[in-house]
């Protein structure tokens, strides 16, 4: 494997991150304060440490937050009255969805982040909080998406169903319908066999990894008109279940197409920053084409393809690289071949 890394692209690299930090922290700080106990009624924080389940943790410093993940619970506790802010940790338990109790979840409305990863649910929880904004029910069980499960949920932006049993019939638009604001969607390591129909055009990230997918229908993305991140990394997907100008949209950023089965690059549009193509069964890199129309003629750099980052480990391809490559894509500043 060869790297080609620019020591500008390390800089800023390093720099970016800093900055990430630096803005993870302030985002802490922010959350801290925003549910410090000094800024709850003393009645309320009382109420709330009083009436907490013996099986879980309610910390003062977080009155608003419940922590009962990995309790070996077989059912959801009776929640304190004023847990609302930040969430309900009910990861790594034994809780199915017979054990959950109709309406267990709705009474309390004011409820923004439920995590239920790792239980034994086989079903998506019926009566949500209407205000939940992030759904996070990675490896469980879960074969079935009740019709109307998501209705009145205009709050939720992050649904996280990886490492499920979803097939295609589970996922449709009558089953998704109710999300009008979703922005995330996490469906990677189920069942599926077809692209998932019905997704909200809010939609800006699909994570469809280690599924069994083998074609991408020409008109899919017609209705997701803000897709910026896709991946599909481990699939079955070969060139000919992918129609031309299928990823040629001018919303995405990063693709991902890692570990599947094409000879051919396909075709991209200017605007993509990330591409991931290792581990398939490419065997050269024909810059006319990668390279956009038009790519290597002189016109402004706001205006040059923006390709940042370029995988293609894995497969059958050979340094050196194509001097077209380089001279196309002028912001490339990483190759791993």
């Amino acid at each position: 494997m060869t790297v080609f890394v620019s020591s500008l692209f390390l800089s800023f690299f390093r720099l970016n991150l800093t900055m990430e930090w630096l803005m993870v922290a302030f985002v802490a700080l922010l959350l801290a304060g925003q549910v410090s106990s000094e800024e709850i009624p003393y009645e309320h924080l009382m109420s709330q440490i009083q009436a907490c389940p013996k099986e879980c943790r309610c910390p003062p410093s977080f009155p608003n937050a419940v922590y009962c993940d990995n309790k070996g619970l077989k059912h959801i506790p009776v929640i304190p009255p004023y847990t609302w802010y930040l969430w309900i940790n009910l990861n790594r338990n034994k809780i199915t969805s017979e054990g959950l109790e109709a309406d267990a979840l709705k009474a309390m409305s004011n409820l923004v982040h439920l995590y239920m990863e790792d239980n034994l649910l086989s079903s998506i929880p019926s009566s949500l909080p209407a205000k939940l904004e992030q759904l996070r029910l990675s490896r469980n069980r879960i074969s079935n998406i009740p019709p109307g499960v998501f209705s009145g949920m205009d709050h939720l932006t992050l649904l996280d169903l990886q490492g499920n049993k979803l097939q295609d019939d589970a996922v449709t638009e009558v089953s998704l319908k109710g999300l009008n604001n979703l922005i995330q969607i996490n469906l990677a390591k189920n069942q599926l066999n077809t692209m998932p129909l019905g997704l909200p055009p809010t939609t800006t990230q699909i994570f469809l990894d280690s599924n069994n997918i083998e074609k991408i229908p020409a008109e899919y993305f017609k209705g997701l008109p803000k897709v910026v991140s896709l991946r599909l990394n481990r699939n079955k997907l070969a060139n000919g279940g992918i129609p031309k100008n299928v990823f040629n949209l001018s919303s995405i950023l990063d693709l991902q197409l890692s570990h599947n089965q094409l000879t051919e690059i396909p075709v991209i549009s200017s605007g993509l920053e990330h591409l991931h193509l290792d581990h398939n069964k490419i065997k050269s890199v024909n810059s006319s084409d990668i390279c956009p129309p038009d790519a290597l003629d002189d016109y402004p750099d706001e205006k040059s393809p923006r390709l940042r980052y370029l995988r293609l480990d894995g497969n059958e391809i050979k340094p050196p690289i194509p001097r077209e490559l380089m001279m196309c894509f002028r912001l490339l500043r990483v190759i791993v071949i």
